[in-house]
């Protein structure tokens, strides 16, 4: 399949497998939504390939002209969902490489019960203050390589959902946004956990959080084990390292805690600027305390000055620089 250059409008599509031979698509040009937000705001996906395999995506640009849903949104009026900009769903052997998102009403990109993915040299953008437009979104997917990507938007730059295994992320650009988030986790009470995830050689600036892992105050089987965060640097980033067990959005949680068990969470070379006095922030869970989290060679300042860290219900190690002081208990 191939895309000229050119601009291109079109409303949501779904391209629907089993296929025999592998997908190629070159875009050349960009395609664009229409300009009326309704006419995909409840489709859910704007461009969505399930059940197809082999599928290669390479260059382009996605622009979903999502300014007046955006606005909707924040006006409190009646509002259609919002789609997603692109989608993979059951697909195995994906490669996207070269393609630049702007403007997503909702997601970016999203990757649903996927395996052997590798994402590259992807630019997404939207701005800071348009809502839920998270950079690339993955859960129940295993395998999954994000390199070279650069992120600006008004959400998750990743968001990593239940059920992702086996996620390697390097030389990542994030900000604005909410930084890169594994969750938000225990919503359900039956629900997969997230293990084998590595973010290296990245950065931060001016995103409201760095190295972020969520799970609502309720009661779950959920888990998280076997995070490894290494070499990156912060600018002025609100919470640069931060686990919150607490995650309660509008308000309206159970009055519970949350059983969603962390462990072996490494923080190696973490250096920078963080926007707020407390850079490093550990509220787990007092039920189901974080264990086995790693610190080395932290170094954060806030305003030339020493910054500090909070913990609660969290144990592990430190070693080499720590700036601030460690709060953990061994």
């Amino acid at each position: 399949m191939y895309v000229p250059q050119g601009r291109f409008v079109i409303k949501a599509v779904v391209f629907r497998g089993p296929c025999k031979n592998k997908i190629n698509v070159q875009i050349d040009g960009t395609i664009v939504a229409p300009a009326d937000y309704r006419a995909l705001g409840n489709t859910g996906n704007w461009i969505l390939f399930i059940k197809v395999n082999r599928v290669t995506i390479i260059g382009g640009t996605l622009d979903a002209r999502g300014a007046n849903f955006w606005n909707c949104r924040k006006s409190g009026k009646n509002c259609p969902e919002g789609a997603r900009s692109i989608t993979f769903k059951w697909v195995n052997r994906l490669k996207v490489s070269g393609l630049t998102s702007i403007n997503s009403q909702a997601a970016h990109l999203v990757i649903n019960r996927c395996n052997n993915v590798m994402v590259r040299n992807v630019r997404l953008n939207a701005p800071d203050q348009s809502p839920n437009t998270d950079g690339i979104h993955i859960q129940t997917s295993t395998g999954v390589t994000i390199t070279g990507t650069t992120i600006k938007t008004g959400d998750d730059c990743v968001s990593i959902g239940p059920g992702t295994r086996n996620l390697w992320m390097e030389r990542i650009q994030c900000g604005p946004g909410h930084g890169i988030s594994i969750g938000s986790l225990g919503k359900d009470a039956n629900e997969e956990g997230v293990q084998n995830i590595t973010l290296i050689n990245s950065a931060f600036t001016g995103s409201d959080n760095g190295l972020r892992i969520k799970a609502w105050a309720r009661l779950t089987n959920s888990f998280v084990r076997n995070i490894v965060y290494q070499n990156i640097q912060m600018r002025n980033v609100k919470n640069p390292i931060i686990i919150d067990q607490n995650y309660c959005p509008n308000n309206r949680c159970p009055h519970q805690t949350s059983g969603v068990k962390i462990t072996g969470v490494t923080y190696k070379n973490v250096q920078g600027t963080s926007a707020s006095q407390v850079a490093v922030t550990f509220d787990c869970s007092p039920t189901r305390p974080c264990t086995g989290i790693k610190l080395h060679d932290v170094k954060l300042s806030y305003l030339n000055r020493e910054a500090r860290s909070t913990c609660k219900n969290s144990g592990g190690t430190t070693s080499g620089i720590s700036m601030p002081n460690s709060c953990l208990k061994k």
